[in-house]
């Protein structure tokens, strides 16, 4: 049986002044993963010129490359030209849709989007009361949706949802209680459930925990860059979920700050 070998990292907060700090440690990926999950926060404010920078890092991976954005990818309002500039050196930027990806003979889809806050179950919002709160909520849900339906349509042997904000709370463990509610969201977990998602990875969470699971049990991994360590963590994947949760043995080589 096939065992396809994930590398997946966020919140990696690039910047011109960040270059030639990542590309060596990317330099044997293609002898390691099968794919490459980028899991939003790519950029410092989500300027051009940080895409640019990221890009430049990024252009000789050899194996397929996969993206959502995060907040501080849209901070300037210049998340088309972030996307734009990624996906011209041909990295799949996922909003809400998904992509196939052929591996040795078995196929992995990856549904991705940036989702959003509102909490956890018990501590959650509503879209109920004031029209900010009710557009908040509508904007998580809309979100969740998105994922749900892009997981469903999938036709793959192996289903990976990518996020930003955390689909559960087991990752972000660490965190203050308080922000839980803009980290992630309660919907985003029932959505990988009902989508059928083998794996699913995000970010956001800098002093969160890397493992957890959803409310149906399904595997959850905080890769933001901060937790995980690394310039990546690997994760192996088989087609008949047999080895959905072991980690692979070797991660990479620590990532020394720009």
């Amino acid at each position: 049986m096939t065992t396809i070998h994930v590398a997946a990292v966020g919140d990696i907060h690039f910047g011109p002044d960040a270059a030639g700090t990542l590309r060596p440690h990317l330099e044997h990926l293609g002898e390691r993963a099968d794919l490459l999950l980028l899991a939003g926060d790519l950029t410092r404010v989500g300027t051009a010129d940080e895409a640019r920078a990221l890009a430049d890092e990024l252009s000789d991976v050899a194996i397929p490359i996969v993206a959502v954005l995060g907040n501080h990818d849209y901070h300037c309002n210049q998340g088309d030209k972030v996307q734009a500039i990624l996906e011209g050196i041909g990295v799949t930027v996922l909003e809400g849709d998904s992509v196939v990806i052929p591996v040795n003979g078995s196929s992995v889809g990856v549904a991705g989007t940036k989702g959003f806050g509102g909490g956890f179950v018990g501590a959650c919002g509503s879209e109920f009361g004031e029209p900010e709160m009710k557009a908040f909520m509508a904007h998580s849900r809309r979100m969740a949706e998105r994922l749900e339906q892009s997981l469903a349509a999938l036709d793959t042997d192996v289903k990976v949802a990518l996020l930003h904000y955390a689909p559960c709370p087991d990752t972000l463990m660490g965190e203050r209680l308080e922000i839980y509610p803009f980290l992630g969201c309660y919907l985003l977990g029932e959505a990988v459930d009902r989508g059928g998602a083998a794996l699913t990875v995000h970010g956001h969470a800098h002093r969160g925990t890397e493992r957890g699971l959803t409310a149906g049990g399904r595997h959850v991994r905080n890769v933001a860059q901060p937790v995980i360590g690394h310039a990546y963590q690997l994760y192996c994947l088989r087609p008949d979920g047999a080895a959905a949760d072991p980690e692979c043995a070797a991660p990479a080589a620590i990532l020394a700050p720009a």
